[in-house]
């Protein structure tokens, strides 16, 4: 059998919110099998569960934003997709997650930090199936028009596979590779998705703090653009690393089907928001998908057979 998989200890890191600016601890519990992902508001006087989950977005604005009933007001959780992304990629479906404060520590800006601290923890086998959500036909949402257009898409396709271009039309981003065809499995993950950072440029620096955004972002957790190059002086992690991040960003966002997706997922200039437009247009088509789990290991698609063993 091809199972779920949590935690085998507790671990925690110690953080700002990128956008907040606030200091935060972050706790990761293991979870039972099929309780999914689960933030926990420890810092209220009654503590509040907000399970992720797509229609529980509730912001989209720079980042992906869960409340409990979906909507902006009542306690939220910030910033999620890059620790959701680091799930996705070590194929953890079960997690508790306490936090201190509104926002997921921002860390390194990557996922690399949270790929570290949930291998530090171990990763154990559940005794229940692993359930993917396999797309049987397409489904695809657009929006704008000519070089305004934006649009994602996801599939049939016997495994995970994401295609993600770019086009900001930019000196320092022009220079970098802008399409990655990325197939997942957790060690091409790691490898190749996990340590690309968020990025930001310094044009857009006034209206994002005028708006209450960015307020925790620096050098040490952004990439930094000016007006013709990159401003960090380690430079690029990879010669694509703005693209990757979009990928990183994507695998997040699109984790919140709430299983493990099988599926070609393909995107133009997407971010938080169309991704999670699709998410909801997929949902809301059953006959657009199907529950599977996979009796035999050996059968199931490329890649996500080396979940089976520990590693």
């Amino acid at each position: 059998m091809l199972p779920q998989r949590t935690l085998k200890s507790m671990t925690r890191a110690v953080g700002v919110g990128v956008h907040g600016g606030q200091r935060v601890e972050m706790t990761l519990r293991p979870a039972a099998a099929d309780s999914g992902i689960v933030f926990r508001r420890v810092d209220l006087p009654v503590a509040v569960e907000i399970k992720a989950r797509a229609l529980a977005v509730c912001d989209t604005r720079m980042a992906t934003v869960l409340s409990a009933n979906g909507e902006p007001d009542g306690p939220q959780v910030r910033t999620v997709e890059h620790l959701l992304s680091a799930c996705a990629g070590l194929g953890i479906d079960n997690l508790g997650v306490d936090i201190t404060a509104e926002e997921v520590p921002i860390l390194d800006g990557s996922s690399a930090a949270f790929v570290y601290l949930l291998q530090s923890a171990g990763i154990v086998l559940q005794s229940a199936p692993k359930r993917f959500m396999r797309i049987t036909r397409a489904v695809e949402v657009r929006e704008g028009e000519g070089a305004s257009l934006k649009w994602a898409r996801v599939e049939p396709f016997d495994g995970y596979r994401l295609a993600f271009e770019i086009d900001f039309n930019h000196p320092a981003v022009n220079q970098t590779g802008q399409r990655v065809v990325f197939d997942m499995t957790p060690r091409s993950y790691k490898a190749e998705i996990a340590r690309a950072r968020t990025f930001g440029f310094t044009k857009d620096v006034e209206l994002m703090r005028a708006r209450g955004l960015g307020l925790g972002g620096s050098l040490d957790n952004v990439v930094v653009v000016d007006d013709v190059k990159v401003l960090n002086s380690d430079g690029l992690r990879y010669g694509d690393e703005f693209v990757k991040h979009k990928i990183l960003d994507a695998i997040g966002d699109m984790s919140l089907a709430g299983h493990p997706l099988l599926c070609a997922y393909s995107a133009f200039k997407s971010g938080h928001a169309l991704n999670n437009a699709l998410l909801r247009k997929l949902l809301a088509d059953p006959g657009a998908y199907e529950i599977v789990t996979f009796e035999n290991a050996a059968d199931a698609p490329s890649g996500f057979a080396e979940l089976a063993p520990a590693w």
